[in-house]
């Protein structure tokens, strides 16, 4: 980071840190014997902060011992927590020993749209927590989350969603013997009767995680037109091996968590499929999506002009190609412009 971008260093956002990580990684220049990590040292920081430390107190020719007590100290009470964790996991003191650090899949970003009273476009249906876009939109980090859950659940729903019912509470309950109660019941009951009928030899888990290892080698940090094609291929594949090759262990009339498993999983196929073909219409890199077909010296060249819309794909039958439906983003009260840490 200091060589590639010497103005900002290490201070870069997480996306262009994490992505230049599996740059080195791929290049075969990761920690052996795995290859897959890099070494995060604290050894300057340390050695800055102690210095700077021993400076304020006015200290006179402190010893390194000294320094290095204080500049830990300093850390210590910045990050100290996450280095407890990591010494537990590992066994080695990151104070002393350069941490061990790999890029992982952390949020997806987006979020379904609500209004101020946490209600979607669908009367009576609120999204809460970190399944709407109100608070932090695209900026899925765990802590932005959590408050997002949190703010949520403590300081609106108590108020709005009363306010919705409210005006229900003379509203007579609805019949289930209805054909729209049938049709629903009759689709979720044929579903997972396929699912339980397949007996298969592979588990929804081992589905999972394939789907997974393709979504992070072809759909992840940065993509590529050739090999989001390639991706979308792979999981069409994957989808008929899972209708044809699945086993879910137990009954469907019993809690069974390996059931669920199979239709969250058959879920994250068709999104999977989705994601790879949005991120292949989108012919530019910006924010968290990185098209390597699309940089100049290694930072995001965005393309307003034609992308600068939230891609909203309808899909009435999985077998059939989605429809893209483009909702303009205007901006009224800030200037748009291109990100540059060079």
């Amino acid at each position: 980071m200091e060589e590639r971008y010497p103005a900002f260093g290490n201070l870069v956002p997480r996306d262009i840190a994490s992505r230049a990580a599996k740059v080195v990684c791929d290049e075969g220049l990761g920690i052996v014997p795995t290859g897959l990590g890099v070494y995060l040292d604290f050894a300057d920081a340390i050695q800055k902060y102690g210095k700077s430390k021993a400076n304020t107190m006015n200290l006179e020719n402190p010893s390194a011992q000294q320094i290095w007590d204080l500049g830990k100290a300093v850390v210590e009470e910045k990050y100290g927590n996450l280095f407890e964790m990591y010494e537990k996991i590992t066994g080695e003191d990151p104070y002393r020993n350069p941490m061990k650090i790999y890029p992982a899949v952390h949020y997806t970003m987006g979020g379904l749209w609500v209004d101020y009273n946490l209600e979607t476009n669908i009367p009576g249906l609120f999204a809460t927590g970190e399944c709407n876009f109100s608070d932090h939109g695209a900026n899925r980090l765990g802590a932005s989350a959590l408050m997002q859950g949190l703010a949520d659940g403590y300081f609106v729903l108590p108020y709005t969603i009363g306010t919705f019912l409210s005006k229900e509470i003379r509203t007579p309950r609805f019949s289930t013997d209805l054909p729209e109660f049938a049709e629903a019941e009759k689709a979720v009951r044929d579903r997972l009767h396929g699912f339980m009928t397949t007996n298969g030899k592979q588990t929804a888990e081992s589905f999972h995680r394939r789907l997974g290892k393709i979504m992070w080698e072809y759909c992840g940090m940065a993509r590529t037109a050739e090999g989001l094609a390639k991706a979308r291929r792979m999981i069409q594949d994957l989808k008929a091996e899972f209708y044809a090759d699945l086993y879910v262990p137990g009954s469907a009339d019993e809690f069974n968590p390996e059931l669920e498993k199979a239709t969250r999983v058959a879920d994250f196929i068709e999104l999977g499929e989705l994601m790879c073909l949005d991120a292949l219409k989108r012919s530019e890199s910006c924010g968290g999506h990185f098209r390597e077909e699309f940089q100049e010296d290694g930072e995001a060249l965005r393309d307003d002009e034609h992308f600068m819309y939230v891609a909203a794909w309808g899909w009435q039958d999985t077998s059939q190609e989605p429809e893209l439906h483009k909702e303009p983003l205007i901006y009224e009260n800030i200037k748009v412009a291109a990100r540059s840490y060079k």
